[in-house]
């Protein structure tokens, strides 16, 4: 293939001859063959990597394009999964500070029962996000309810304290207020916070509707009744002229008039600490209504009772009439306090508002509190 050659070259004015011998002919095909040979190399590597950066792969077996099918299946199963877990925890969030939230403003329910440890809120993704949308609106709704109904508990636990102060009774004797305090720090906006933040305002709203439960509870053992039907004073509470001698003399209760046999009434829940004669007071029952609370009834013709029997509110205890230290038929009606004799007309009139407390929490159970 390779022979010598002669070629005539013509420049426009001379003509030149030249000869290639068949060895230079072979040297120069295979300078040519290597050059093209390591071209064509560049060119594949190059093109391998711009398919590699780009990630274009190669084709792949039909086994291992399956493979990677039920990975992104079982992958996308997973993330179904977790979605559902999530929506699952959020709504029962929901549905336990929705039932606190109603009991609060409604007054019904056992805090005890409401008093459930809320689930942690799991770690969220794009897919979950999306699925949840809709909950945490709902939650955001309901803290903006929270804190009416933090306003409206402490509004009606201040209102039934009042009441109770009106009558020389500190709030503190029926439910523990509890010590508060701790070194102020500002409220962030950290979103991740938030639901912590919930939480926290629903513990508060939980705690409230408790301390007002507590406190709405042992209305029913302040003595707030009226004793008789018809209350009509003969003597009044305080230093008086003894019927009797006609020198002045501190009288420990009210007295009320009326036939011999007129029912008594339990003027609130409690035990009975005494039934039968007393001195002075002939025929007496003595309630103990607990957390210092007690009263007395004397100059009974008839007691209906004996010692530790429990009575409610509204039993007829005993029946008036003059026996005892007493100028006729009446009622001598005491209220006391840690042992001390407290004037009952207070309690008599702040009964209508005890007494709609009472009824309303009974009207929230389905019965009279004694009946639970």
């Amino acid at each position: 293939m390779f022979t010598t050659r002669d070629l005539i070259l013509h420049d426009g004015r001379d003509l030149r001859r030249f000869s290639i011998a068949g060895r230079t002919q072979a040297f120069l095909a295979c300078v040519a063959t290597l050059t093209v040979a390591f071209s064509a190399y560049g060119v594949s590597q190059a093109t391998a990597d711009a398919i590699a950066v780009s990630g274009i792969s190669a084709a792949r077996s039909p086994e291992a394009q399956m493979a990677d099918m039920r990975h992104q299946v079982m992958q996308m199963q997973a993330d179904i999964a977790a979605a559902k877990e999530a929506a699952r925890i959020h709504a029962a969030r929901v549905e336990a500070r929705q039932r606190l939230i109603s009991a609060v403003l409604s007054g019904k329910g056992d805090p005890a029962l409401l008093n459930q440890p809320l689930p942690d809120a799991p770690e969220t993704s794009a897919m979950t996000d999306e699925v949840l949308a809709p909950l945490r609106r709902i939650e955001s709704r309901q803290r903006a309810f929270a804190q009416q109904a933090i306003a409206a508990g402490q509004a009606r636990f201040e209102q039934t304290s009042n009441h109770l102060r009106r009558l020389g009774l500190k709030p503190e004797r029926f439910v523990s207020v509890g010590g508060m305090g701790g070194p102020y720090e500002p409220a962030g906006d950290d979103p991740e916070k938030s639901g912590a933040d919930a939480d926290a305002q629903f513990h508060e709203l939980f705690l409230t509707w408790k301390k007002l439960d507590a406190l709405e509870q042992t209305v029913i053992s302040v003595p707030s009744l009226q004793p008789v039907d018809h209350v009509t004073l003969t003597s009044s509470f305080g230093v008086r002229s003894d019927p009797f001698r006609g020198t002045r003399a501190m009288h420990s209760g009210i007295d009320i008039p009326g036939p011999v046999g007129t029912p008594i009434y339990a003027t609130a829940d409690g035990i009975v600490s005494r039934a039968g004669r007393a001195g002075g007071y002939g025929n007496l029952i003595e309630i103990n209504h607990g957390r210092g609370l007690a009263t007395r009834y004397g100059h009974l013709s008839r007691i209906l009772v004996q010692d530790n029997q429990q009575v409610h509110r509204g039993d007829v205890i005993g029946l008036m009439g003059s026996t005892g230290r007493s100028t006729g038929s009446h009622l001598h009606y005491e209220v006391r306090v840690d042992g001390r004799a407290v004037n009952p007309i207070p309690f008599l009139h702040t009964g209508e508002y005890l007494t709609a407390i009472q009824e309303r929490r009974e009207n929230a159970v389905g019965g009279p509190a004694h009946d639970e």
